[in-house]
């Protein structure tokens, strides 16, 4: 039977890799987008040792695929490309509805907002 659907829950923490099986951190948060009811981008904590100087970086969700048999998110970025990335740190972030640095994060990973999409 093909997983359709998970809560958020079951997802947060879970390990995260990129497609060449690098180990990147972990989903620390999903972001919703209440007026479109998306997923806006997952939060990856990477970095860090047990949580402490984890650097936060929003990926968008078109860029994550949940492997459910390893219990872990993959994406489809470098670590190189992550390494260069906008990000922030637990007490500092950003005002997650601001659509402009929303933009912002899916351009720099060569997305296209979904919202674009939708508007058009």
């Amino acid at each position: 039977m093909t997983t359709t659907a998970l809560s958020a829950t079951t997802l947060t923490g879970d390990k995260v890799r990129n497609t060449a099986g690098e180990k990147l951190g972990h989903l620390e948060e999903i972001v919703i987008d209440l007026d479109n009811g998306r997923v806006a981008y997952g939060v990856l904590a990477s970095g860090g040792f047990m949580g402490l100087g984890d650097r936060f970086f929003a990926i968008p969700w078109d860029l994550m695929a949940v492997d459910t048999d390893n219990k872990e998110v993959v994406v489809d970025i470098s670590r190189e490309v992550l390494e260069k990335a906008p990000g922030f740190d637990k007490d500092n972030w950003p005002a997650i509805h601001d659509r402009e640095w929303v933009t912002d994060v899916y351009r720099y990973y060569g997305s296209v907002p979904y919202w674009e999409k939708i508007d058009r």
